[in-house]
């Protein structure tokens, strides 16, 4: 059976753990109760009356110590045996406390033989302060959904009525419409997925309107007001009789969009520029794709108001059994029934006794289902109450399965490169491009087979060897960043970390760990076994041009993997992947989510990878296939400035995400965030050239050194402050911050040493240690590329655990969705 603290432990709401009822710590409270119930020997008290039996049976069935000097007659009295005698040991006092606004206050008032030191009055006191937190965070969440529901109602009116304005236009203009028009169109009432609420399918089409869309506005005014509102457009004014402006409502629809955000940008120049309004009959317009946007971002905001409800609801239930099972224990080991009035006061108090969040929870159902789902219950609990996925022990099999093919095809695949003669001391140049350079520890063991003749030199120095290189590079490092983010879930998981809501996945389709190791292990299992068919083929005598097209297979079923349509392997991932990517290529256009910034963040450790992807492209693009001229993809001019435009890019799509992070919320802390990506690509940029001017010109020298030196402080601070919110020198836990979710505070520290070790791996590119063959020399750079990925998915779990404490410090559990009618003060 499982105990009842792992159970609330499992079940909380992680972001308002302070919240619950400390269980934790009212049974550490119960336990110094039972010992101090143990009874002691007394040695020379003559003080204790002879007669004992009455103090003794006392000392066994409430707590000890107790007023021995309590009179006998007062002792018998109380406690007897009868059951309301032993309920009033006990009396909770409500107490009505009026702050600006009604507030419960709940004192317990034991019974007079107990002392103020006594474990027992310890115990109450604090049963009441818990019990006082509980109904004043239910009563001020409560207060906050409630209010959330009365402005979603009036949006949700607004919308009515502005779609009505629109069929009763259809209507005139096509009379032919009236009766496809009759009812809400399908497209309106189709429930997206949760990350597409603020999206439109057709955004270029946004603000076109059509010419009596003009002569309409008046009439949509003139309905809203009918409902106590005064709604206009962005420039469209009402004034009073004393000619002052009104406060007016507009259909206001996020800039998360190329679109969007260049309308917007437009906009606001245009209004800084002029510098006043524009005038009467020129502002938008109510159209069909600002209302179908404005729907759903109103049926996205139902959806998280009723998914707050029911965590608000969980929250009753469980503080409710939470505070039953402490005083069943409280009982036992006092072996009284004095909790029995406490129990009554938990039942009759604000959090178990308010019925608003249950009648608020009905009404969003019947409203969601009436004008979001066609009366269509089935649908409409699909996206109000979504099912997790269950996990599968068929996932941990295959795991275990692809993971022993891949060692088993790698170790063959490192058995035929020995035996076929790669190794061979006279044919290191055909290995170097053959074999990647993991193997080459193998070059220091090898012993030749006899009898089998060496085949490195038909394989000779073809463009598909360098191919098959970046190609084995992009899969390893990126292999490597999957099973890192595999670690990251599981932590994330055991940690009770809620990276589903940091992150605004779909809990129903989120990838959990399992899932991401089962995508790294088959990756690499196909990747190894590509290899080995293609060296069997080569050494079987099969011609280079039948061969040679293995890798371009390979990489062409993985692309197609990832647009694949159906609904298979992970389709929601791969589609939220490729979003993700199109929002950072087209960095500040699009609105950034804490998804596509902490995915640049990740670009940003894979600049080799995207290296081998640049090689690998141009070997394709540029037919070096059949050519075999491979020295126009690793030489020239083009080359060397793909080399700075590479080394760039993720630095310059993050500093674009935090110019457009600043652009939308006017925090001065993005453009700092930014500057140090452009310290980065400055570094970068200057470690590039030095190299490529062959390490002897002090000057650049000089330049990488400051440059590199201020990037990596610059890095530093973020990472340990900002990011990971960490050397905070006035925490209670030196130089950490206050709130710590691992328990071993050394485990911080050494997270701060490794990243300080990790982040000066640049020594090494600049100081040029290396005295090595070409083959170790490449050996090293995968190492180095490998530790920084390393040290990216070690980043990760302190930057989500700082991230996922902001949210408990702030008790946000639910996301708050932009509304589309808002108000506006039309003063000047």
């Amino acid at each position: 059976m499982v105990k009842f603290s792992k159970e609330l432990e499992a079940q909380l709401i992680p972001e308002w753990k302070d919240a619950f009822v400390n269980y934790w710590q009212l049974k550490k409270q119960i336990k110094k109760i039972k010992l101090s119930r143990i009874p002691k020997q007394p040695h020379h008290n003559h003080d204790i009356p002879q007669d004992t039996n009455v103090v003794g049976d006392f000392g066994r069935s409430i707590f000890d110590p107790v007023r021995f000097t309590a009179k006998k007659l007062f002792s018998d009295k109380l406690f007897d045996s009868d059951h309301h005698n032993k309920a009033e040991l006990i009396q909770v006092k409500r107490k009505i406390m009026e702050n600006g606004e009604e507030e419960e206050i709940y004192e317990t008032e034991l019974a007079q033989l107990f002392s103020v030191e006594d474990e027992v009055t310890i115990f109450f006191e604090r049963l009441d302060e818990e019990l006082n937190k509980v109904n004043q965070f239910y009563r001020t969440k409560e207060g906050e959904f409630l209010e959330r529901g009365e402005i979603l109602n009036k949006q949700l009116q607004i919308l009515l009525d502005l779609k009505q304005i629109l069929k009763d236009r259809r209507w005139k203009n096509s009379p032919s419409k009236l009766n496809s028009s009759a009812s809400v169109p399908s497209s309106w009432a189709s429930s997206p997925r949760s990350s597409d609420y603020t999206e439109s399918a057709n955004d270029d089409e946004l603000n076109k309107e059509t010419p009596m869309e003009s002569s309409e506005t008046d009439e949509a005014i003139a309905a809203l007001e009918r409902n106590g509102l005064n709604v206009l457009n962005a420039e469209l004014r009402t004034k009073s009789k004393k000619g002052k402006p009104k406060m007016a409502m507009r259909i206001d629809i996020p800039a998360t969009t190329p679109t969007r955000t260049i309308s917007a940008v437009t906009s606001a120049l245009w209004e800084d520029l002029v510098n006043n309004p524009r005038k009467e009959g020129h502002g938008e317009y109510i159209n069909r794709k600002k209302i179908q946007c404005a729907e759903k971002m109103i049926r996205g905001a139902f959806v998280e108001l009723y998914r707050g409800l029911g965590l608000l609801k969980n929250y009753s239930s469980l503080n409710m059994v939470a505070f039953v099972k402490i005083l069943k224990k409280f009982d036992k080991v006092s072996n009284q029934q004095a909790s029995a009035n406490y129990l009554k006061a938990v039942k009759r108090s604000y959090f178990i006794s308010s019925d608003k969040v249950v009648r608020l929870m009905d009404e969003v159902e019947s409203i969601f289902i009436k004008h979001f789902a066609n009366n269509d219950r089935k649908k409409a609990m699909k996206f109000l109450r979504p099912q997790q996925q269950k996990d599968s022990h068929m996932v941990t099999f295959f795991v275990g399965l692809f993971t022993g093919c891949f060692v088993s095809l790698f170790s063959v695949y490192a058995i035929l490169a020995h035996l076929s003669g790669i190794f061979s001391p006279t044919t290191e140049t055909a290995y170097m491009d053959t074999v990647y350079p993991v193997f080459s520890t193998f070059n220091r063991i090898r012993v030749m087979h006899p009898g089998v003749g060496p085949i490195s030199t038909a394989l000779g120095e073809h463009s598909y060897q360098r191919v098959w290189r970046a190609l084995k590079g992009v899969f390893a490092l990126l292999s490597l960043h999957l099973f890192m983010y595999g670690c990251n879930l599981f932590m994330w998981k055991n940690t009770r970390i809620n990276y589903n809501f940091i992150f605004e996945f779909a809990p129903s389709t989120a990838l959990k760990y399992r899932d991401a190791f089962l995508i790294c292990t088959t990756f690499m299992t196909l990747v190894v076994g590509a290899m080995v068919v293609h060296l069997i083929l080569r050494a079987s005598g099969f011609s280079p041009s039948q061969v040679d097209t293995i890798p371009g297979i390979l990489l062409l079923v993985f692309i197609a993997l990832l647009i694949c349509p159906f609904d298979i392997f992970y389709r929601p991932t791969r589609y939220c992947f490729i979003r993700i990517i199109r929002n950072i290529i087209f960095s500040p256009f699009y609105k950034v989510l804490m998804v596509d910034f902490f995915m640049a963040d990740q670009l940003t450790s894979q600049i080799p990878l995207l290296r081998h992807m640049e090689t690998t492209a141009c070997y394709f693009l540029a037919g070096s296939l059949k050519k075999h001229q491979f020295e126009t993809c690793k030489s020239g001019r083009l080359f060397n400035e793909l080399v700075y435009v590479i080394s760039f890019l993720p630095y310059y799509w993050r500093a674009m995400q935090c110019a457009r992070r600043w652009f939308d919320e006017s925090d001065p802390n993005h453009l700092a965030n930014m500057g140090k990506y452009v310290s980065a690509m400055v570094a970068a940029g200057a470690r590039i050239t030095y190299s490529s001017r062959g390490h002897h010109n002090h000057l650049w020298f000089s330049i990488v050194l400051v440059t590199s030196v201020v990037a990596t402080v610059y890095q530093l601070y973020w990472d340990f402050v900002k990011d990971w919110g960490l050397l905070n020198p006035k925490s209670k836990n030196p130089w950490l911050r206050d709130d710590l979710i691992l328990k071993n505070n050394s485990i911080y520290y050494m997270s701060m040493a490794l990243n300080v070790v990790l982040r000066v791996a640049w020594v090494e590119t600049v100081m040029n240690f290396r005295h090595v063959g070409a083959v170790e020399s490449r050996l090293l750079d995968f190492l180095l590329a490998s530790l920084e990925v390393i040290r990216r998915g070690h980043w990760n779990f302190y930057r989500i655990e700082n991230e996922h404490l902001n949210n408990v410090g702030k008790y946000r559990a639910v996301k708050t969705v932009p509304l589309p009618f808002r108000e506006t003060d039309s003063d000047g």
